[in-house]
């Protein structure tokens, strides 16, 4: 599409886009009286209107019910999470038994980490980014000194050639192919949190396939973002948040995907507690746990009712949208936004850079601007002039125009005023 610099031309996207209903289901923040431009979806997705039914509903059983509501509820608690299995498969690209919605981010990454990072002998080595999320390095540290081995020894980075900000696929490939004699884990995130780059999750889970070598996926920044085939891929495990992209409310519920190979191997180490038992035994309160089949098996504890009600109201509009036409309007809106702010970068009056990968398959709908000079002052401007972004230090304006709520009018009014600051 041959896109243009103008209001008019953002309207008449908006005015054809398929989607544009979507966003009326959503609450938007108001700043100076004013709709703001929320474009932080990447960090808290906005609240769905439909959030305060789902949670009334819950409110009114456990208000008229007690403790009945797990039997006799309307959506009764003792099953909750097997509510959203449908919704997350489609979302990760797996079989139902393979995912399960539980905890919350980080406390489920140790949880695989428990069952997954299984180091014998020389192969005691966990390969991440260089700069991957703080939470994430710290769950992986945490867990080498868990087995009495020291961090310094088994981490692997894997980092940007000299003067690039982002990472090559044969980098990371070369890095597993030194080190395949080694490693006990590979563990990246789909999406990079920092610079929105979006890695060849296939290409690296059959190069772990032929060296045999577990691979784990941090999915924070890619439901609900990008599409996924995770059991097509061969990725052994991953775990995500649902309070960014899936818009289910701060420190929303999180889940997993353990593969169908590794779900029905009871013999696999894992922390353990009674919702994840057998669910046909599991009030008979035996004393040796025997684990429920699929990624259910890794449960502990009884669902987080009211948290994983706004998560359900989040998950059917998904189901209504279909992720294939999220990211399409994904790539035409960050595709749009891409073009006003390079307009601005070729005519040299530009202070800042996009650090995001250009190509379509290498982002999702994050585009991630490196500021030259003055960049917290800049970008505390366009949060005086309505703009809702995310900054990340040194130096970076995290922008993400989220295909279920934002507009093109949305990205206009942000390049425009962001140009303009």
């Amino acid at each position: 599409m041959k896109f243009e610099n103008s209001l008019a031309f953002a309207c008449a996207l908006d005015k054809k886009d398929p989607l544009k209903d979507y966003r009326k289901l959503f609450h938007i923040p108001k700043v100076n009286g004013k709709e703001a431009v929320y474009l932080c979806g990447n960090s808290l997705g906005l609240q769905p209107k439909s959030v305060e039914k789902h949670l009334k509903i819950e409110l009114e059983d456990w208000k008229n019910l007690g403790v009945e509501g797990h039997l006799h509820g309307k959506n009764p608690w003792l099953y909750y999470h097997h509510f959203f299995s449908k919704s997350i498969s489609k979302l990760v690209g797996a079989k139902e038994s393979e995912v399960v919605v539980m905890n919350q981010l980080t406390v489920n990454l140790n949880l695989m980490l428990i069952s997954f990072y299984r180091p014998e002998g020389k192969r005691n080595k966990i390969l991440i980014e260089a700069n991957e999320f703080p939470s994430d390095y710290y769950a992986i540290e945490q867990q080498i000194k868990l087995h009495g081995l020291n961090p310094k020894d088994c981490i692997v980075e894997v980092m940007p050639r000299k003067g690039e900000v982002t990472l090559r696929t044969e980098d990371i490939i070369s890095k597993i192919a030194e080190h395949k004699n080694e490693l006990a884990l590979v563990m990246l995130s789909a999406v990079n949190y920092y610079t929105g780059q979006l890695f060849e999750i296939k290409k690296i889970a059959d190069v772990c396939c032929e060296h045999k070598i577990t691979f784990g996926v941090d999915l924070a920044h890619a439901i609900g973002n990008v599409e996924l085939k995770l059991h097509e891929w061969n990725v052994d495990f991953a775990t995500w948040c649902s309070y960014k992209y899936l818009n289910s409310g701060p420190g929303g519920v999180s889940g997993v995907f353990v593969h169908e190979y590794h779900a029905k191997n009871f013999s696999l180490p894992r922390l353990a507690g009674w919702w994840g038992n057998d669910e046909k035994t599991r009030f008979e309160m035996r004393k040796h746990f025997v684990p429920q089949p699929g990624a259910a098996g890794w449960q502990i504890s009884n669902a987080p009712v009211l948290s994983m009600a706004a998560h359900k109201a989040s998950l059917e509009i998904f189901d209504k949208a279909g992720m294939k036409a999220l990211r399409k309007k994904s790539e035409l809106l960050t595709g749009y936004l891409e073009f006003l702010l390079k307009s601005e970068i070729r005519n040299q009056k530009s202070d800042f850079k996009i650090i995001t990968p250009s190509e379509k398959e290498e982002r999702g709908c994050q585009l991630s601007i490196q500021t030259k000079k003055n960049g917290r002052k800049l970008f505390d401007k366009i949060t005086k002039a309505g703009v809702i972004a995310d900054w990340r230090e040194p130096d970076v304006i995290r922008i993400a125009p989220v295909p279920l709520y934002n507009s093109f009018e949305d990205i206009w009014k942000f390049a425009n005023i962001l140009l303009t600051a």
